[in-house]
């Protein structure tokens, strides 16, 4: 399996779609289906009926995963999407911003 381009905790930004130019932290990432979740993007609302273990029922809002090619990595200099590329830094494989050439966090 290849190396993660976009990982939890990372900043990124929707390419895509409704929610395109939002930025957002990767809250989960879903490698087998290739989706991520982003914070406050992608906000789904699910009607819930009153049952017994929840009888007040209302609506249920939540981050509904994102298709990974619909987001890319914010550049941590500028903020602005960026491809990633991967180097060999001092023996070690690190994740390095195309636009700016800054080594990703992580």
């Amino acid at each position: 399996m290849a190396a993660a381009k976009i990982k939890k905790g990372d900043r990124v930004v929707v390419l895509s779609g409704k929610d395109k130019g939002k930025t957002g932290e990767v809250t989960r990432a879903l490698p087998k289906d290739g989706k991520v979740v982003v914070s406050g993007v992608n906000v789904a609302t699910r009607h819930k009926k009153p049952s017994q273990t929840d009888p007040q029922g209302g609506l249920d809002k939540f981050e509904a995963p994102l298709h990974v090619s619909k987001v890319a990595l914010a550049d941590p200099k500028t903020g602005a999407a960026t491809r990633v590329r991967f180097e060999t830094r001092d023996g070690k494989k690190v994740r390095v911003a195309v636009k700016s050439g800054e080594v990703i966090n992580g």
